[in-house]
C-alpha cells in the first residue's frame, strides 16, 4: 500500500484528498469535518514550523490551511468550482481561486484575503523561498483569521 501510495504522490495524485472525496460522496458533512480537521493540524504546523524559524516549512503548512477550508466551504456551498472538480477529479489551483473568489461574495473577503495570503506564502515562502519567518507572520496571521472565520460557519 505505501508503494502504490508513494506512486500515486510521484504522478501529483493527493491520494488524501481523493479519500476524503470519496467519503464525501456518501456523507458530505463527514468530507468536511474531516477538511477542517486536518486545516487545524495544518495550522497547529505552521505555527510550530514558525517558532522554530523554518519560514519555508511554515509558509507551505499555511498554504495548505487554507487549501482545505476554501475546499470545506466550496463544498458547503456547492460551488460551480465544487462542480467542476468533481467533472475533473481533483482540485487545481485556478479553481480554489475561482472559489475563493466565488466565496467572498457569499461569506466574506476573509476568504479571499486568506486565500491569497496562503497563496503568497506557497509561492515566495515555500517554491521560491525568500521569505523569513518575520515577514511571513502577518500572512500566516490571514491565514488563521480564515480558518478561524470558516470554523464559525462549518460548525453551526
Amino acid at each position: 500500500m505505501e508503494e502504490l501510495i508513494r506512486k500515486a504522490e510521484e504522478k501529483g495524485i493527493d491520494v488524501e484528498d481523493l479519500i476524503i472525496l470519496a467519503l464525501s460522496k456518501e456523507d458530505p458533512q463527514e468530507g468536511i469535518k474531516l477538511r477542517m480537521e486536518l486545516a487545524e493540524k495544518y495550522m497547529a504546523e505552521a505555527l510550530e514550523y514558525l517558532n522554530k524559524g523554518d519560514a519555508i516549512q511554515a509558509s507551505e503548512k499555511a498554504y495548505k490551511v487554507a487549501e482545505e477550508v476554501v475546499k470545506a466551504l466550496a463544498e458547503k456551498y456547492n460551488l460551480a468550482e465544487y462542480q467542476q472538480l468533481l467533472k475533473e477529479g481533483r482540485w487545481y489551483t485556478y479553481l480554489l481561486g475561482k472559489a475563493s473568489n466565488t466565496l467572498a461574495g457569499k461569506v466574506g473577503n476573509w476568504v479571499l484575503d486568506g486565500w491569497s495570503s496562503a497563496y503568497f506564502l506557497h509561492v515566495w515562502g515555500f517554491h521560491e523561498a525568500k521569505l523569513t519567518t518575520a515577514d511571513i507572520t502577518s500572512y500566516i496571521d490571514r491565514v488563521k483569521e480564515m480558518l478561524n472565520e470558516a470554523k464559525k460557519i462549518l460548525t453551526n
